[in-house]
């Protein structure tokens, strides 16, 4: 299933966008897309019977704001350098475990919100990624099989990064990835029984048009269940939880001088096979 939430910010309510593109409310059946939702089967059968019915209201998509696809996101977990092409791209070693950072769940925003250059900012970077929603608790996992098990669904994600917030100015790399609006996430949020295999998804992004990152999943360093079994031995993660899981080559930090960082006026747009289209238009804070 795709689900969604629709409606002004701070006023979503649930929708669905059936097999045949036609957005549907879900706020007759539940009250948000959220941990809740994805840790209760019966509550999830309900609404897939009744998107097979084809009886759900339909919801005018026309000028209706799609904001993030989950609610309510307990924590945000971040894995660097998770591609073998874009470790190679900017000179570093593959890491021999999977480097992890957080991200506040106030930097979330819809995907096609304006993002926010922050003020002093030169070196404001992209990042297309795979998001993994955590579907039941997970701690202390044995195995990848394990992690993939505890996957709700998976959504489309710009890992938006100042750079030099992340990486020279001292301290953790915390510092460049919660700015504000530093999140967009969406569409929808594709449940994981649609995905029988992340690790060969296509991933791109262009800036103002123009194709900046080509990348697939199966470049991952650490695959979506060993990132899940890993995580779960350090922090419990719960149902809404979002991993981000590391972007492919094309980064700006990765190209020569001058890097083509992001100015404002600048309008980003990133796709994953089934998970949707992103579009972002960067201004000033």
């Amino acid at each position: 299933m795709k689900l969604l939430r629709v409606g002004p910010v701070g006023s979503e309510r649930p929708a669905l966008l059936d097999r045949d593109g036609t957005l549907r409310d879900l706020s007759g059946l539940i009250t948000d897309v959220d941990g809740g939702l994805l840790a209760d089967d019966s509550v999830l059968t309900r609404v897939r019977d009744a998107a097979e019915s084809g009886e759900l209201p339909v919801l005018d998509a026309e000028g209706l704001r799609i904001g993030a696809p989950v609610g309510r996101i307990g924590k945000i977990v971040g894995i660097g350098l998770n591609y073998f092409g874009h470790a190679a791209e900017i000179g570093a070693q593959p890491p021999a475990e999977p480097i992890l950072f957080l991200k506040a769940a106030d930097t979330v925003v819809g995907p096609d919100d304006t993002v926010l250059i922050p003020r002093g900012s030169v070196k404001t970077d992209w990042e297309a990624e795979l998001g993994v929603v955590i579907g039941s608790t997970a701690r202390y996992l044995d195995s990848a099989v394990q992690g993939l098990a505890h996957v709700g669904g998976y959504v489309l994600v710009n890992d938006v990064s100042e750079r030099e917030f992340q990486i020279e100015r001292g301290g953790t790399w915390d510092k460049g990835k919660n700015c504000e609006t530093f999140t967009p996430i969406g569409p929808w949020l594709l449940t994981a029984d649609e995905v029988p295999n992340p690790q060969v998804l296509d991933v791109r992004l262009w800036v103002n048009g123009e194709l900046q990152q080509d990348g697939n999943t199966s470049d991952q360093i650490f695959p979506v269940g060993e990132v899940v079994r890993y995580l779960s031995h350090f922090m419990t993660l719960y149902p809404g939880d979002v991993i981000v899981t590391g972007t492919p080559a094309g980064v700006a930090m990765g190209r020569p001088e001058p890097k083509p960082y992001l100015r404002a006026g600048d309008v980003v747009e990133v796709e994953i096979e089934g998970l949707g289209r992103q579009r972002q238009e960067f201004k000033g804070a």
